[in-house]
């Protein structure tokens, strides 16, 4: 039974990524589409509605305390070849949400130095171990200031070990954006490995786009270079972040800008600028990537706003079947 008193309110499952016995390996928090199958199942497949439909029944506050929608971020290609067959199969017309510099040929480092640690160590503490080497930084007090924000975080997103909840504090807070790159750059130097290699298996291109499309899915915003702290940037890098974004989506999809109205927060970070940003943008439903209730964003509701809807990891789903 997958819902109960914590989740009976409607809401998004999140997915990013999927694993074949083929070109896509099997990484931290992936599934396969036999995962994908049973999941549906235990969730119950009466309660998916399409992503449009999702989105009539909120306007028209219709939507019942059961009735769940699908999601995919950032536009990984194991989404088109793992997943989406499984979608056709069930009839299910999903949200995907793209950041849009992969089109550029300059996609996010995030997915690649995911796939870097996958495929270069045997295990994910393997990899923080090398890191915290190369790093070189006696890392004690950064933790011991941050304590309370390490626990408040591990019971927002279970999903996270504390080591991973510590290696992402220590990414986007101890580190700039220049250095931590700077260190991936000497790591992955050391282990022989080229990002520009993987793009085609990682990321999706523009075919894959359009064929979304034209299958009925909703194509929505991400941003345009995917930070991972979106809300510390000032106004007019946020506005450009999404405003990027919507003209490469319009340009590929070929149609208008008013037609794209969906989108969801690129690792759940945003603000205040963000939310008016994205009205100005015309932006109707936006999804956070957690199920709670955010006191320190002045949330009344868990579904605040309609830019703020909750989502639920399909990793925390997993762990219950």
């Amino acid at each position: 039974m997958y819902f109960n008193n914590t989740n009976n309110f409607f809401h998004g499952i999140m997915f990013h990524h999927f694993h074949d016995e083929k070109l896509h390996v099997k990484s931290q928090g992936s599934i396969s589409s036999d995962d994908l199958s049973s999941l549906v199942k235990f969730i119950g497949r009466k309660n998916i509605i399409d992503a449009e439909v999702f989105y009539e029944k909120y306007y028209n506050k219709k939507l019942n305390n059961r009735e769940v929608c699908f999601t995919f971020d950032d536009a990984i290609k194991c989404q088109i070849d793992v997943a989406l067959p499984v979608l056709e199969d069930l009839k299910i017309k999903s949200f995907f949400f793209i950041y849009t510099s992969i089109f550029d040929g300059k996609p996010d480092n995030l997915e690649v130095y995911r796939y870097f640690r996958t495929i270069c160590f045997e295990k994910i503490d393997d990899f923080y171990f090398y890191f915290y080497k190369v790093l070189g930084k006696d890392l004690k007090f950064f933790f011991d200031e941050n304590e309370k924000f390490i626990i408040n975080r591990k019971k927002i997103c279970p999903y996270y070990s504390i080591e991973d909840i510590k290696f992402r504090l220590v990414r986007d807070k101890f580190l700039s954006k220049n250095n931590y790159e700077k260190i991936m750059n000497i790591i992955m130097k050391e282990k022989k490995f080229s990002p520009s290699k993987y793009y085609k298996t990682l990321f999706f291109d523009k075919k894959d786009l359009k064929r979304l499309s034209s299958l009925g899915h909703s194509i929505g915003l991400h941003s345009h270079s995917h930070p991972t702290l979106l809300e510390s940037l000032p106004n007019n890098l946020q506005k450009i972040e999404y405003e990027k974004c919507i003209g490469i989506l319009a340009d590929i999809l070929e149609t208008s800008r008013s037609e794209i109205k969906f989108m969801s927060h690129p690792c759940g970070s945003y603000n205040n600028d963000t939310l008016e940003i994205l009205k100005e943008l015309g932006i109707k439903m936006g999804f956070k990537q957690i199920m709670n209730l955010e006191q320190d964003r002045g949330m009344k509701n868990i579904n605040n706003s309609f830019l703020e809807i909750a989502r639920q990891d399909h990793a925390d789903i997993m762990k219950r079947m």
